[in-house]
């Protein structure tokens, strides 16, 4: 049963979203302020926090980037909940470790099924257990951890999942669309840009191998073996 935390302070939206959950199986814990969020964090870590733009005490940005600073929290999904439209705040999100986006107004009804195919995508998969190793890089698929010249790497869990497609796919150029459907799951209706700015966070953390990882204009993205550059 994965755990879920949701974070908002529109409190009939909140537990809207609590009982909805809880009747799809999921165990949940509300927080209506950023202080809460970050101490309910800390005594039980979630799997997926669902998080608010505009909290009354701290914006959800900062407490996503609280949740990324800490070890225990590092690896949790974050998707954010926001009345805002505008890309700046989409962007602001991804940059600090969010992993997807939900505009309001919303289905509860659809949001619970996001957030089952998000979980789901992010679960462990044996058939993909062993190690994926290209120059530099290592990806540790079973401990979900990365390597840079033997140097972990903080990555958030969707970077996780994109690298480890990529990887996967060596040399075979990745269409934004395939990696909408199956990266993000049910996230299909986000813009194609999202891609390109988790490809661009991605990039920046790939030090020395940042290059192996292309983009093919007008079509998406491949990583490419060092000896086929």
């Amino acid at each position: 049963m994965s755990h879920v935390l949701i974070v908002d302070d529109e409190r009939d939206l909140a537990e809207l979203i609590d009982f909805n959950l809880r009747g799809a199986g999921f165990s949940t814990h509300l927080a209506f302020t950023g202080e809460t969020a970050l101490a309910a964090a800390r005594e039980r870590p979630p799997e997926l926090v669902l998080l608010d733009l505009m909290l009354p005490d701290m914006s959800g940005i900062d407490v996503c980037r609280h949740l990324r600073a800490n070890a225990s929290s590092r690896g949790v999904l974050i998707v954010m909940l926001t009345a805002k439209g505008e890309e700046s705040d989409r962007i602001r999100g991804f940059e600090v470790g969010a992993d997807d986006y939900v505009v309001k107004p919303f289905s509860v009804r659809e949001l619970v099924l996001r957030l089952k195919a998000i979980l789901r995508r992010s679960g462990p998969t044996q058939d993909r257990a062993a190690p994926l190793a290209l120059g530099p890089l290592k990806l540790d698929v079973a401990a979900h951890r990365f390597y840079v010249e033997d140097k972990e790497v903080a990555l958030t869990a969707l970077e996780f999942r994109l690298l480890e497609h990529l990887m996967s796919r060596l040399g075979r150029v990745q269409t934004r669309e395939q990696l909408l459907e199956e990266v993000w799951g049910l996230s299909s209706s986000l813009e194609t840009r999202t891609i390109d700015t988790h490809v661009m966070r991605l990039r920046d953390k790939l030090g020395p191998a940042r290059t192996l990882l292309e983009t093919v204009r007008g079509v998406g993205y491949r990583i490419m073996s060092p000896a086929a550059e």
